[in-house]
């Protein structure tokens, strides 16, 4: 049975919380968080929600992002996935600190290397943190979803009308990974964010 579809509140914050921390701990000594669901849906939000959570409960976590990740505007594809596997969840698996490589999307390539600890909890969020490819280290998946026209309205009020090509092209190619990867039937948690900044 698939998971049903709850209101983005503070409690259901707290629920996802609970639930990842009564899995077991699947990347090394580390606990894999993924926050998935199509862009604009609050996902950054939610996963800075969720870091504050876990540090009240006195645990470390750290958040990946996965727009730094994407190799520019028709990123995500596999090279992501061989990419957060190679540079991310393999070295923590094995208990070493991860790096993994910036992309700069000013300058259209990757660009600095960024320095990741081990955690005891690991946040990915982003289109695609949600991957089969992931599944052997995740814990938990959380579904985050929101309505068409709150999606489009968030992504070009943070990026500028000038990308509205840019996100529309995005919406069909993060569907059809969604629907490869059959991500929202997968997920463990389904929460459905509000109208209002993302």
């Amino acid at each position: 049975m698939s998971a049903p579809v709850a209101a983005l509140t503070s409690a259901a914050r707290d629920d996802a919380a609970d639930r990842l921390l009564a899995r077991p701990a699947r990347l090394g000594s580390c606990r894999l968080l993924t926050i998935d669901g199509p862009a604009g849906s609050g996902k950054t939000s939610l996963g800075y929600d969720l870091e504050r959570v876990l540090h009240g409960r006195g645990l470390v976590a750290s958040t990946v992002h996965f727009d730094d990740l994407y190799d520019g505007w028709t990123g995500l594809d596999s090279r992501l996935e061989e990419r957060v596997v190679t540079q991310i969840l393999t070295p923590l698996a094995d208990g070493r600190a991860a790096r993994w490589q910036r992309y700069d999307w000013t300058a259209g390539h990757y660009d600095d290397w960024v320095d990741l600890p081990v955690p005891q909890v690991l946040i990915l969020e982003g289109c695609g943190s949600g991957a089969r490819a992931y599944d052997a280290w995740r814990s938990l998946l959380v579904w985050l979803e929101a309505d068409l026209e709150t999606r489009v309205r968030r992504g070009v009020e943070r990026d500028g009308e000038q990308v509205r090509d840019h996100w529309t092209a995005w919406m069909s190619l993060e569907q059809r990974h969604f629907a490869a990867n059959d991500t929202r039937a997968r997920a463990d948690v389904r929460l459905r964010s509000q109208s209002g900044p993302g």
